[in-house]
């Protein structure tokens, strides 16, 4: 610890924590002490650590192919590729390695799309209040919390944010400048807020009756983590764009962006990139991550244990003060 201190940018408020080894739910520590992850990683681990599907799917494609960039086709780029289409809404799938970056594409797809289909002039997003969406300058200018901006601005123009859960809100905030709206489908950094039943399918019918375009960022949501492979399939309504990241290649950097075919076409060779997107190794360990992240027994246990816990939490509330609210 006192090593890292010397050389590593203080950015985060590490535990004081050297962890050495991981293996499902558990990890451990240099002493050898073991540790329950209540935290996946940062939501990141869904499958647990060093999962050995995954772990010889990134061995395997080591030993074969690593970089080659996007200049050319790889197998495993395409075959996540496939599979991500096959599993949700999208046609068209964008590779990065982090939510960030994902969400960043998002913002220049919506943004390139509205100027080609209704010229210029139309490029703002309608985004949450104590949203997060990521820290480079362009998704932490879609992120709607304050302590997060400091130090930083100019942030990037054209954000306005609404509370979240407010459809009346949204609509006031409609003009013929906005383009999209972005939110997370369940806030994740802004308090484990969930919406109201019928919140994410006005904001779809309210995009549609306005021309406006619907990014979902399930890059904390997605993936299983609310019992469905995709939190919007809770809710019954599907977006235009979405981001993920995560857990989807349980531990490796991996982002992706989905779009429908119509808004993908927005982007053409030179519109925009990623040296790393998809690379081979981490195609590899995605495609079998997500193989298993969406089978349905996998999902059913998922929900299973969601509502064990939910139940044990909720019995343990009254004799745990530190315990707000289960959701």
């Amino acid at each position: 610890m006192e090593r890292a201190d010397k050389v590593v940018m203080n950015t985060y408020g590490r535990q004081p924590l050297v962890l050495v080894k991981g293996e499902g739910c558990r990890v451990w520590d240099d002493t050898g002490k073991e540790y329950l992850d209540c935290l996946a990683g940062l939501a990141v681990v869904n499958l647990g650590h060093a999962h050995p599907e995954v772990a010889r799917a990134a061995a395997a494609q080591l030993t074969q192919l690593v970089h080659v960039s996007n200049i050319y086709y790889t197998t495993p780029m395409v075959e996540l590729a496939e599979a991500l289409v096959r599993l949700s809404f999208a046609d068209r799938v964008f590779f990065a390695n982090s939510g960030a970056e994902v969400n960043e594409g998002a913002i220049k797809l919506v943004r390139r799309y509205s100027r080609e289909r209704f010229g210029e002039g139309r490029h703002r997003i309608i985004c949450m209040e104590n949203s997060f969406h990521g820290r480079t300058l362009g998704a932490l200018s879609a992120t709607g919390q304050s302590k997060f901006w400091q130090g930083f601005d100019p942030l990037l123009p054209g954000f306005v944010f609404v509370p979240f859960n407010d459809l009346d809100a949204v609509a006031n905030a409609v003009d013929d400048t906005v383009c999209a709206v972005m939110l997370e489908p369940i806030q994740g950094e802004g308090g484990v807020c969930l919406p109201s039943p019928d919140y994410l399918k006005g904001l779809r019918q309210l995009c549609n009756d306005k021309g406006l375009l619907l990014i979902l960022d399930e890059i904390q949501t997605g993936l299983g983590r609310t019992g469905k492979l995709f939190a919007q399939e809770n809710f019954g309504i599907t977006p235009d764009v979405m981001t993920l990241a995560k857990a989807l290649a349980n531990g490796l950097p991996m982002g992706a962006l989905l779009a429908t075919a119509e808004v993908a076409g927005a982007f053409v060779p030179g519109t925009h990139a990623s040296t790393f997107g998809a690379g081979p190794v981490v195609a590899a360990a995605a495609k079998t991550a997500l193989d298993l992240l969406s089978a349905p027994e996998f999902l059913a246990g998922v929900r299973e244990q969601g509502v064990f816990l939910s139940k044990r939490l909720a019995a343990m509330q009254a004799d745990l003060h530190v315990i707000k609210e289960v959701r």
